[in-house]
């Protein structure tokens, strides 16, 4: 068996037909371009071996520090501005649809569903109380019976419920009702850091960055027959607007939070759904 001479300039084309049976296309593409890509960074970049440990040391202390309650791996995607990116190029809002943004490594499953009107907050110390109220439609401007709405946010300390411990708070399901309206009391939003303790945070303070995010509130929408949509809304003149550490502001999200005479914070908003493609 003849022995393939090491060659620096022809390795990714060796390591290319090594991987040339890959059975799965897709596979085969995505692990084509990945191995051009790294291939190419490491030959732009020139890391020394101990530039190159310490990447993988990083990586690596990545995944240590993710956990059913905090997911370091999608943070780092967020603060790169990769998970908008793929974001961008998955869901394409058209005909008035509600334009996305990015899920946030602090979803929970199995919120608990609460009546139309309910309150999200537990404690009076989470924040100043508002109501939120709105409608889901489709492109056609027809209502969204029993869409699912599973919204949470942080509180005013800056924290997500599953942050300081296993109890939800902040976060709740709720359903449209037969005219595709909801409404529901949460906090006022306000602007936190993203969690800068582990190795995502020392990422950003290596790059001259702050890790905060403007004041916002989550949404996950579902619907049978139409796309899910995964966004925000963000308060209108809220601090760092113009530089969410995950990059996921966009002005349509942007709304007022008004707070009227009788001293009640309001905030509405009408969601469009797009249908599910065939």
């Amino acid at each position: 068996m003849a022995i393939r001479r090491f060659s620096e300039k022809k390795l990714t084309a060796e390591v290319l037909h090594r991987i040339r049976k890959t059975k799965n296309r897709r596979l085969k593409q995505v692990m084509t371009a990945y191995i051009k890509h790294l291939h190419a960074f490491v030959r732009e970049v020139k890391p020394t071996p101990e530039e190159w440990m310490q990447g993988i040391q990083f990586l690596t202390e990545t995944g240590h520090w993710s956990t059913d309650k905090r997911q370091e791996f999608i943070l780092m995607s967020d603060t790169l501005g990769v998970s908008m990116l793929v974001d961008a190029l998955n869901y394409k809002a058209s005909g008035g649809a509600t334009q996305s943004t990015v899920l946030g490594p602090f979803h929970r499953e199995n919120s608990p569903e609460f009546a139309l009107g309910a309150n999200v907050a537990k404690n009076p110390a989470d924040g100043e109380t508002c109501v939120i109220s709105g409608t889901v439609r489709d492109t056609a401007g027809r209502a969204v019976a029993g869409a699912k709405l599973d919204i949470w946010e942080g509180g005013a300390d800056g924290l997500y419920d599953s942050q300081k411990g296993d109890e939800m708070n902040l976060r709740g399901v709720f359903r449209t009702d037969g005219k595709g309206r909801f409404h529901f009391r949460c906090v006022v939003p306000t602007f936190y850091p993203v969690p800068n303790d582990g190795p995502v945070g020392k990422m950003l303070v290596a790059t001259g960055r702050h890790p905060m995010r403007p004041p916002h509130l989550h949404f996950w929408i579902t619907a049978p027959g139409y796309r899910p949509l995964i966004t925000h809304l963000f308060r209108k003149g809220g601090k760092y607007l113009d530089s969410d550490a995950v990059f996921g502001v966009k002005p349509e999200l942007i709304v007022d939070f008004k707070k009227g005479r009788d001293g009640v914070v309001t905030a509405s908003y009408d969601f469009v759904l797009m249908k599910e493609k065939k």
